[in-house]
């Protein structure tokens, strides 16, 4: 197995890692600790799949017109507000919603971005949803996923370090619209936000479209997906008791 400090190796497994409902800060603690982990080459490509309470994020180039009727109001509502590294303007994260935290070697961010992009329609395809890309202008990143012609279903923005991605995406499944009327979300005050729920009238959608997302972007990665539990993975990222030594424990995909 080669590390060489870029994250690049033969490519193989997708550690799949399943954490229910997980405070922002504590999930951004592990994608942390899981990149430079990956970065020394102590482990495979890493897929967190999670939930949060509700939380706006702000990309670096967010501003605070972003945020409409603005922060004091959100966390009054008990939306939480988070700046963080990733590219990307505000959006939110709420119960409900599917996010996803791939960490993984990537060489080219605009061909990685596609590449999730793709996984995002293929998942909600398989749920009944007919989503698309759309080509971002000079004027609007239309970076994300799409059904018609301005409603997003999906949100998108990562972070590169040393070859290695954070961050990943966000899609709407079973959660709450309202929150998203409070700002302007990715910039774009004519987006309509939605959800496999919004656009299918069923619910109880995420736990297939967790499944499928899974799937597809170990698929589209060109990767095996292989389970991974979050004590084994803190363990040998070192966030909780000895860093475990070797290779992390996994059990194959369901």
């Amino acid at each position: 197995m080669r590390s060489d400090g870029t994250g690049e190796r033969p490519r193989g497994d997708l550690l799949v890692c399943h954490l229910g409902l997980v405070p922002y800060e504590e999930a951004l603690e592990l994608q942390h600790a899981t990149r430079e982990a990956r970065i020394r080459g102590d482990l495979d490509d890493v897929l967190l799949l999670l939930e949060h309470p509700p939380v706006v994020t702000r990309g670096r180039r967010s501003d605070p017109s972003e945020l409409g009727l603005g922060e004091d109001f959100l966390r009054a509502q008990g939306v939480d507000v988070v700046t963080t590294q990733r590219g990307g303007l505000a959006t939110y994260h709420g119960p409900g919603m599917l996010v996803g935290y791939p960490i993984v070697a990537a060489a080219d961010v605009h061909v990685y971005l596609r590449t999730l992009e793709r996984a995002v329609i293929a998942a909600l395809q398989e749920e009944g949803v007919d989503a698309h890309q759309r080509e971002s202008t000079p004027e609007e990143n239309l970076t994300g996923v799409w059904v018609g012609g301005t409603r997003k279903i999906a949100s998108l923005g990562v972070h590169m370090s040393r070859g290695v991605a954070a961050h990943g995406f966000a899609i709407g499944a079973d959660n709450d619209l309202t929150p998203w009327s409070w700002f302007t979300p990715c910039g774009l005050p004519t987006a309509q936000m939605t959800s496999v729920g919004a656009e299918t009238g069923r619910s109880g959608t995420l736990p297939c479209l967790r499944k499928r997302a899974a799937n597809h972007v170990a698929r589209e990665l060109g990767l095996r997906q292989r389970l991974i539990s979050r004590d084994r993975l803190e363990r040998t990222v070192g966030l909780s008791g000895p860093v475990a030594s070797g290779r992390p424990t996994v059990a194959p995909a369901q």
